[in-house]
């Protein structure tokens, strides 16, 4: 049986008439590009010049796409949508830091976060890291071009293996799982080698830690292979975080400017077809692999769900999550949480003015994925008028 993605009554249970409307609004100014690039480019220059426009922020795209400024807002929030069967992710969402110091804070904020999430049992069972939340850029690029380290650097990457290492024991300790995010691909080589050192310790009996493969890199797939293969052989298992991708114009516009081929794949139909192969992947190997199926398309959904049921895989497979980020696709998520599926919602949390760059990204992939504000749009629009009659 296919789970009904248009069942607006389940996808929106948790929220109010208001909530909905205010929705409405958000993603149909979103729907205009130009108004989004008008939009997006005040915000950046009202926080950076310090003018009054938090409560603004807060009560708009911030109140859509994130659970709080604190732990116990995102707590609340947590308990708002679990009752329904949809889990959160902790993501402690600061970025573009760079300092040392910076570096340590984040890793004791991460900790706060993942002892939080222990005490909300069952509703967090995940937190969210970006390596270059602990790491300086450069020094990554510099670890994954292969080029000799000084000793000043050595010690420095060292550092940054000591304060992953030390997320990660904080998460065993408290069985709460890890999710790394991806990077560009000029920095991927170290994020891939410090989620393998972690896995091949912490990924004993059943997947804590979960490495991202961005699909929409042609060479992930058999990279995914490669490392289930690796952890087969090792004797631990592969957590694998399957998504399409984040940095598609960022990663064409360098490889053009630097004269290197694109890593990207030629065309959406080549990321798809891969994607939809990793996922049957790692649902054929979940002997030695957990998968989490980070998404919005409904297609890739609604063929992991025909698969699962093909080859008998329980919905509450413990190895097996389907994600969306929180205020997007639930749609996807409810009706999935509702047909008894593992479900976990991307949750950031953090201050107003330090989650803005996650905030307009948001804003600013809504408007260029094909589809995808005009679907949410018309998705509120309906429930809003069965809620009517």
């Amino acid at each position: 049986m296919p789970v009904n993605f248009d069942n607006t009554e389940i996808a929106f249970q948790y929220r109010s008439d208001k909530e909905l409307r205010q929705a409405a609004f958000l993603f149909s100014s979103m729907a205009s590009p130009a108004l989004t690039k008008i939009g997006t480019a005040l915000t950046r220059f009202s926080i950076k010049a310090g003018l009054p426009v938090k409560s603004l922020i807060k009560s708009t795209i911030y109140r859509q796409f994130c659970g709080g400024e604190t732990l116990d807002e995102a707590a609340a929030t947590a308990r708002q949508v679990g009752p329904y069967g949809v889990n959160i992710i902790l993501d402690y969402s600061v970025e573009g830091k760079e300092g040392e110091a910076e570096f340590d804070h984040a890793v004791q904020e991460v900790k706060k976060a993942i002892r939080s999430a222990a005490t909300q049992r069952p509703y967090m069972p995940f937190v969210s890291v970006k390596v270059t939340g602990y790491a300086r850029f450069a020094l990554l690029e510099k670890w994954h071009s292969g080029s000799p380290l000084s000793e000043a650097e050595e010690a420095e990457r060292q550092r940054v293996r000591d304060r992953i290492e030390a997320i990660c024991q904080e998460a065993a300790a408290q069985d709460i799982m890890v999710l790394i995010d991806a990077e560009e691909s000029w920095i991927q080589k170290p994020v891939d080698e410090l989620a393998d050192a972690v896995m091949a310790k912490y990924n004993r009996g059943k997947a804590l830690v979960f490495n991202t493969f961005q699909l929409y890199c042609h060479d992930r797939l058999e990279f995914l292979k490669t490392s289930a293969a690796k952890a087969l052989a090792n004797g631990y298992f592969l957590g694998s975080k399957m998504v399409r991708g984040a940095y598609m114009e960022k990663e064409r516009a360098r490889a053009a400017e630097m004269g290197y081929p694109s890593p990207i794949q030629p065309d959406k139909a080549a990321t798809d077809r891969d994607y939809d192969a990793a996922v049957r992947f790692c649902l054929e190997n979940l002997d030695h692999v957990a998968t989490f199926i980070g998404t919005h398309n409904e297609q890739s959904c609604a063929s992991a769900v025909a698969l699962m049921q093909e080859r008998k895989i329980p919905t509450q497979h413990p190895q097996v999550w389907f994600s969306q980020l929180f205020g997007m696709s639930d749609n996807i998520s409810f009706n999935l949480a509702h047909e008894g599926f593992h479900i976990a919602k991307y949750l950031p949390y953090g201050p107003v003015k330090d989650v803005v760059p996650y905030l307009m990204r948001r804003a600013e992939e809504n408007t260029s994925v094909a589809g995808q504000t005009g679907r949410e749009l018309a998705l509120i629009r309906k429930e809003l008028k069965r809620r009517k009659h």
